[in-house]
């Protein structure tokens, strides 16, 4: 059975993208484009994995972060930060609050991105 990512990106072309890849690598994709959404789709489909972008509209991806690891239904669902904002301290929150990893997108091609994901997976 395909595992299931939640993928939170606001930018569509990104999201578009790395689903595209995910779905070549055999998983099964949801999106959101918001922190709300994610965590509202977080506890309808209860995925195996969420790959979190940071700067997102409204509520960033610590907002996110914090809502899900107060859901007892859903808090240990493991994430993976992948944002364009290296900033030490959004990097140590997300740390505090479970995340895998914290990757910065321009590091990581589609490919290397989807090998990293395996790894949590």
């Amino acid at each position: 059975m395909a595992k299931k990512i939640l993928l939170i990106e606001d930018e569509k072309i990104l999201a578009d993208m790395y689903t595209d890849k995910f779905y070549e690598a055999q998983f099964e994709v949801v999106n959101a484009d918001t922190a709300e959404v994610g965590l509202k789709i977080a506890k309808e489909e209860n995925p195996d994995l969420v790959v979190l972008d940071i700067i997102l509209p409204e509520n960033n991806g610590i907002y996110f972060l914090r809502g899900l690891r107060k859901d007892k239904n859903i808090g240990s669902i493991p994430v993976v930060v992948l944002s364009n904002l290296d900033d030490p301290q959004t990097r140590k929150e997300a740390y505090d609050l479970g995340a895998l990893d914290y990757l910065i997108k321009t590091d990581f091609t589609p490919s290397a991105l989807i090998n990293k994901i395996k790894k949590y997976v």
